[in-house]
């Protein structure tokens, strides 16, 4: 079993920056594929970036490619996405995910294997 756990979400300005934390649990960390997402409001969770057990790899959903960038410490067993020039339009609640995979193909949604219990991010204009 894998524990996700993230942190770093609070309240900030329009064009500030966060930066989402979520330490893993349980098993090797490294042999994951992880991924982030978000729900906002009355919405579907909808992906926001992925990247691979070796970080050779990362996808990035359109809205938030230039500004977010996922990285992770495989020694610290953590996943991070750090969040700059936000817009209102990027309140939710941000999950990390977990997939048992060496691979380094995008993933979507519904082939993740845990999920973390989020983090809400709100951006004010």
């Amino acid at each position: 079993q894998v524990q996700l756990v993230e942190s770093g979400g609070g309240l900030v300005q329009a064009g500030g920056s966060l930066r989402l934390s979520c330490a893993v649990s349980g098993r090797t960390f490294s042999s994951y594929y992880m991924g982030w997402f978000r729900q906002a409001p009355g919405k579907e969770r909808e992906f926001v970036a992925s990247i691979s057990w070796s970080t050779t790899r990362t996808y990035y959903a359109g809205s938030v490619k230039g500004r977010f960038t996922v990285s992770r410490d495989n020694a610290k067993n953590t996943l991070y996405l750090q969040m700059n020039s936000l817009k209102p339009e990027d309140t939710a609640v941000y999950y990390c995910s977990a997939k048992y995979s060496s691979g380094s193909s995008y993933y979507p949604r519904d082939e993740y294997d845990y999920w973390g219990q989020g983090t809400q991010v709100t951006v004010s204009s």
